[in-house]
């Protein structure tokens, strides 16, 4: 408990200062603790680390190999066999494996095949495949998809950064926007309540009737509920940016004195560096999705050429020089030697037809994925382009009816100073005010929404964060 209290203390007095002892979380600071805090974004940064992993292993498979076999018999004074062999292998990049080996064998009851002389046989020789291995075998296609998924684990880590990202800028929109609800209905609680004490002051004076009095109380009671209507929708948009926001692996939690930027236009496409980029300047090509899809693909590409490989026959060849005396080179003769050959070759490949017919399949079903996101992707942040151009111009539309609405407001309770209008137009007029505010906010809301829609879509990870 005490941590957590250590903590929450700790980001309140990393955040500025606003009127009236309330403290402002901008945007750019929230962002700022989601990305370098957040769990699902440090788990992001693991997917580097598990393609790194993952490429360590497929270069496992051309590691240098020291084999070591001892076999010993002894039985009633009978030494039955002694075997000793030790091999030093070394596989390359293209089927072909080196191999050094030692082989000293003796006993009363091995084979003629195993007389070796006595100090032991040296060998040196290559192994490799002619056919079904040559150019493309297993331990090739796993470095190579390997190297592939440690590309696409780069574009996966920006496409998951870049999520968690949105998502915490929606809670910060809807916090703000219920915040601004609140605000609302705060200023127009304290205007009919001053109202109310005006009208109730002239009915007590005779001024007024006092039925009068009875309509202002109802608008007071209307705003004080709508009010704490709004309170509580702005308590849990308040929980849910909490679910964003962890300082060393521990959540924290936004006080009640803490109040989002109340204009935070400028500072959002700064934050999700979208600023200064023209629909022209977007290319397809370079994004987090695309690249991922096409190291796919690639990879795919790769299954497919191993599946097309293995419909050829199986042919091992082998060669090893002998020698009693490795340390002198002229020693290895190639009249003296080890080698073989083998063939493996199935009738009727429907085991190996099968499997190629799948790779292709798959192939074929993420190179459709990826065109379609190509599709997608582009017709999404042309309609979110226009859709920006548009809420530029609602806000413009916004601003001046609740300006107007504003004159009408004034005007009437002008008018009704005078004796000439009243409570009920004054309330109609204000209504309709308050209704006009809402509507601003909620375009504000869904043009800030855009903007992060627009940073989902470009699938950025911001550096400056």
């Amino acid at each position: 408990m005490r941590h957590f209290l250590y903590v929450t203390a700790f980001l309140i007095a990393t955040i500025g200062y606003a009127q009236n002892d309330s403290l402002v979380l901008s945007f750019n600071e929230y962002l700022g603790y989601v990305k370098k805090y957040h769990p699902i974004a440090k788990q992001a940064q693991l997917t580097i680390s598990i393609g790194q992993a993952n490429l360590m292993k497929a270069r496992g498979g051309f590691d240098p190999k020291l084999e070591v076999d001892y076999d010993r018999k002894q039985f009633k004074d009978t030494e039955y066999w002694d075997r000793l062999s030790a091999t030093f292998k070394i596989p390359t990049y293209y089927g072909i494996e080196l191999k050094g080996n030692f082989e000293q064998n003796d006993g009363d009851f091995i084979s003629s095949d195993e007389f070796v002389p006595e100090d032991g046989l040296y060998s040196a020789g290559v192994s490799m495949s002619l056919g079904q291995g040559f150019w493309i075998n297993e331990r090739m296609a796993t470095l190579r998809k390997a190297k592939f998924f440690r590309e696409q684990t780069k574009a996966d880590q920006d496409l998951l950064v870049n999520q968690i990202l949105y998502d915490a800028s929606l809670a910060y929109f809807e916090w703000l926007k219920a915040y601004n609800e609140t605000e609302i209905f705060r200023n127009f609680l304290e205007n009919a309540s001053i109202r109310f004490q005006g009208v109730k002051s002239s009915a007590l004076a005779g001024d007024r009737a006092i039925i009068d009095t009875v309509e202002a109380k109802i608008a007071v009671q209307n705003r004080a509920l709508s009010l704490e209507q709004a309170k509580v929708k702005f308590m849990k948009r308040t929980l849910e940016l909490s679910n964003f926001l962890w300082i060393e692996d521990v959540p924290v939690e936004v006080q009640e004195n803490v109040i989002p930027d109340a204009d935070p236009a400028g500072d959002i496409d700064m934050t999700l560096e979208i600023m200064g980029k023209p629909l022209d300047s977007f290319t397809v090509d370079n994004h987090p999705k695309l690249r991922s899809l096409n190291f796919k693909v690639e990879s795919l590409t790769v299954d497919r050429r191993l599946k097309a490989n293995k419909l050829l026959p199986k042919i091992d060849a082998e060669y090893n020089f002998l020698t009693e005396t490795p340390n002198q080179i002229r020693s290895f003769e190639t009249q003296e030697y080890k080698g073989g050959l083998s063939f493996r070759f199935p009738l009727f490949l429907r085991k190996e037809r099968g499997d190629l017919r799948l790779a292709k399949f798959k192939l074929q079903d993420a190179e459709f994925e990826r065109d379609n996101a190509e599709v997608e992707i582009q017709n999404k942040v042309l309609a979110l382009y226009q859709e920006l151009d548009s809420f530029i111009l609602q806000n413009e539309l916004i601003f001046d009816i609740v300006q107007n609405s504003q004159r009408l407001l004034s005007a009437e309770e002008r008018k009704f100073s005078f004796g000439e209008s009243s409570l009920f137009l004054i309330n109609s007029r204000e209504s309709k005010l308050i209704e006009s505010e809402l509507k601003q906010n909620d375009v504000q809301n869904k043009y800030f929404t855009a903007k992060a829609n627009l940073f989902k879509s470009l699938a950025i990870n911001p550096e400056n964060l």
